[in-house]
């Protein structure tokens, strides 16, 4: 089994990001591939095309900018089984801190032309493997065989389109070939925040902490 771990990243990487990914226990054949310079959704591209010509079986996609513990690839391809496509579990780093995970994700044509139509799942079972409609590409493992598929109807599927970043757009396309998408809420990632530190910082947060 060959897997390539993919992070698509602009000029910098996180350092408690580098510290999880120089300790993460890999699953088999592991190749890292670094792409930057670049917008996300080419970077998303590129990386898909390489892992199809170069017939890796799995894409290990990491975003720059979260935390996961040792055990995570190991956890994800324990939960993939013989589905798609897995996601762990992510939050937003702003606020009101939403989960990146969807009940619907659907583009629908008005006058103005397409407007997205996009629900978060709030309510998700805790600590459970369940289908959804879409999620953030933050850590998420894939086939490769299905990013072919894919790939072989929507040759750039990760185009931003309708008002969908580079992500859930990726989901509704791949969506309308059956394609289905599995979160397990039990592997939990955290999301690098940064905050400014000003005067109403330290006046009226710093004091309270």
């Amino acid at each position: 089994m060959k897997t390539l771990i993919a992070v698509p990243c602009m000029d910098y990487l996180e350092a408690n990001f580098v510290e999880c990914l120089l300790n993460l226990k890999k699953v088999g054949e592991c190749d890292i591939k670094l792409l930057k310079g670049t917008l996300v959704y080419d970077a998303r591209n590129q990386i898909s095309r390489k892992a199809i010509d170069e017939g890796y079986d799995y894409v290990l996609w990491i975003d720059s900018d979260m935390t996961f513990e040792p055990d995570m690839m190991e956890r994800m391809f324990d939960s993939i089984g013989d589905k798609e496509c897995l996601s762990a579990l992510c939050f937003s780093r702003r606020p009101p801190f939403n989960p990146c995970v969807y009940k619907e994700v659907t583009v629908e044509r008005d006058g103005a032309g397409l407007m997205p139509k996009v629900v978060n799942y709030f309510d998700y079972p805790k600590d459970s493997l369940v289908e959804v409609a879409g999620y953030g590409w933050a850590c998420v493992l894939q086939r490769t065989d299905m990013m072919k598929n894919v790939m072989d109807t929507f040759p750039v599927p990760f185009f931003p389109m309708g008002g969908l970043g580079e992500d859930l757009a990726y989901c509704y396309r791949a969506a309308q070939l059956g394609c289905h998408f599995y979160i397990d809420t039990s592997i939990k990632i955290g999301h690098i925040m940064r905050m400014s530190v000003d005067e109403n910082f330290v006046d009226n947060v710093f004091q309270g902490l």
